[in-house]
């Protein structure tokens, strides 16, 4: 009922607006204030249900809540995973799916893209005078994810009190920001698949159950994999392991767990390059 509500008031709304039209600002800060009309307005259509947003988020919150009540049904059969103790494990999951929450609840509906592009409904986005990437991005905006942050939250909370490390939030948002750059990069590869979501998703949800678990449980072909090529590994790996004074199954320095800021930035000029590659091999469906 409430995306029933929503997609009424947006197509109530004139497409070419003025307050919105932003004229000769920069393309970033268009992007930005777009986004956020957009988000407001499906804020407004998810609060006006307010029962409905509640039962939605707890429900978030139980689904995934579950993978953490595995990895402790794990740890009542052993006393460490893969070397790790569950706080250790538990630091690793908490900042991962902390990471993935936060780029989950900005960028989580670019997946949405494929179908669009299907459908033909992508055209509408084209002739609208904002930024088509801050319109997807912000389509159906599910203010429900809070459930995934706040699980993730609670989690990280309580590897952080039982472990003495010196963290930073710096290495969730960083996390976030590839994360963020992961799902650009997959939305863009749906311009020329059409029907790829499954693959992003791969990546995504994938990615974030698999940085889950210590890396010296998995084969060092897919830790190379998720180091240098689908760089997954500085989002919660790299950094994790150099706080809990873990050595990287790659043998890398221990420098390379300071890079994840800069592993996000180029990730997000690879995307970019990448998105607007897609943008322009786009072809409408004429539809």
């Amino acid at each position: 009922m409430a995306e029933v509500q929503a997609e009424k008031v947006a197509a109530a709304e004139p497409a070419l607006r003025p307050e919105i039209a932003f004229g000769d600002r920069p393309r970033l800060v268009e992007g930005v204030r777009a986004y956020g009309l957009i988000v407001a307005m499906w804020l407004r259509s998810t609060l006006a249900y307010r029962a409905s947003f509640v039962m939605t988020t707890l429900g978030n919150f139980a689904a995934t809540a579950l993978d953490f009540v595995a990895i402790i049904l794990m740890f009542t059969h052993v006393d460490a995973l893969g070397g790790y103790a569950l706080p250790e494990v538990a630091l690793l999951y908490g900042a991962s799916a902390t990471a993935f929450g936060l780029s989950d609840l900005v960028m989580g509906s670019m997946d949405r893209l494929g179908r669009r592009v299907r459908d033909g409904t992508f055209d509408t986005l084209l002739v609208r005078p904002v930024p088509v990437l801050a319109q997807v991005a912000a389509d159906r905006f599910a203010l429900r994810r809070l459930g995934r942050i706040t699980q993730g939250l609670l989690v990280l909370g309580y590897a952080l009190v039982t472990l003495d490390i010196a963290w930073t939030p710096l290495m969730v948002l960083s996390g976030a920001a590839i994360f963020g750059a992961v799902f650009v990069a997959g939305a863009a590869f749906q311009f020329f698949a059409q029907d790829a979501a499954e693959v992003q998703s791969s990546f995504t949800y994938g990615g974030t159950t698999l940085l889950q678990y210590p890396p010296s449980i998995f084969a060092k072909d897919l830790v190379r994999g998720v180091t240098f090529v689908v760089p997954l590994a500085f989002v919660s790996w790299l950094p994790a392991l150099y706080v809990l004074g873990r050595d990287y199954p790659l043998g890398l320095p221990e420098w390379v767990a300071f890079m994840p800021p800069l592993v996000a930035g180029l990730c997000w000029v690879l995307a970019g390059l990448a998105w607007r590659a897609g943008l322009r091999a786009y072809r409408s469906t004429g539809s």
